[in-house]
């Protein structure tokens, strides 16, 4: 059986890491490149670090930050924030990343998914996508870009289907609404996505327990993002994993 990953996230605000709640009231929480290496020491099985003032700042993604969390790991991870052309993310693959997540800039200009596909391959391209209930779209759930500030009017369900179609080889469904919260994922707009979608799914936004990644496995995620709860100190990957084997979820061991 299909084994399923556990993903810190690192959200990065002047190489720091942060963490808030429905994307507000962010605290620090430490270094980026340290906690990458604890992580990455305790399990993990891939990375993902968010430079999440990038783009409102108007700047590229910070290149010597993702070089020195590539030297640290051996496991892939993902980066994002900051990148509007291929060349960002040609400067993010050769620093040390291995996959490239797009979010507001791929609504902005969907092409740029097709053309980073073609460039780099399918497997490299993540959409990011900040799903927001809203009962007048088709799934009940639409797409909100620039950190849940700006609403597009676009369905979630849709806009999924109609990345993988131009070469998104996996889809991160963050919810705001949950983000942050601990209470669990949004099982209904994750299970939705994952059941309309060829490509992995990996639910993010409401990490609490081990239930709840259960929970998201159970609705068709591939993956689960984890942040807060390892961030604080209230759980470590280990711990998850070995709770998740206990509920007959299959994990990659490192015990």
């Amino acid at each position: 059986m299909l084994k399923r990953r556990i993903i810190p996230c690192l959200d990065v605000i002047n190489r720091r890491v942060t963490k808030g709640v429905k994307f507000q009231s962010n605290v620090d929480l430490g270094d980026p490149v340290e906690m990458a290496l604890r992580y990455y020491e305790d399990g993990a099985d891939e990375i993902v670090v968010y430079d999440i003032t990038a783009s409102a700042e108007g700047r590229g993604i910070d290149i010597d930050m993702v070089r020195s969390v590539a030297e640290v790991i051996r496991i892939p991870f993902s980066v994002g924030g900051g990148i509007s052309s291929l060349f960002d993310m040609e400067r993010a693959l050769e620093a040390g990343a291995e996959k490239i997540s797009v979010n507001s800039l791929a609504v902005k200009n969907p092409k740029i998914i097709s053309e980073g596909a073609k460039a780099f391959g399918e497997q490299c391209i993540v959409l990011g996508m900040d799903p927001v209930l809203n009962s007048s779209m088709p799934s009940g759930y639409e797409i909100t870009t620039r950190g849940f500030r700006e609403r597009t009017g676009i369905d979630a369900v849709e806009w999924g289907r109609q990345a993988v179609e131009l070469g998104a080889g996996e889809v991160v469904v963050n919810s705001v609404d949950a983000d942050g919260t601990r209470n669990g994922f949004e099982l209904c707009i994750t299970s939705k996505i994952a059941e309309a979608l060829s490509v992995p799914v990996v639910a993010s936004g409401g990490a609490g327990t081990a239930e709840h990644l259960r929970d998201a496995f159970e609705k068709h995620a591939d993956a689960a993002i984890v942040a807060g709860i390892l961030h604080t100190g209230l759980t470590t990957i280990t711990k998850l994993k070995k709770q998740l084997n206990k509920l007959g979820v299959p994990v990659r061991v490192n015990w």
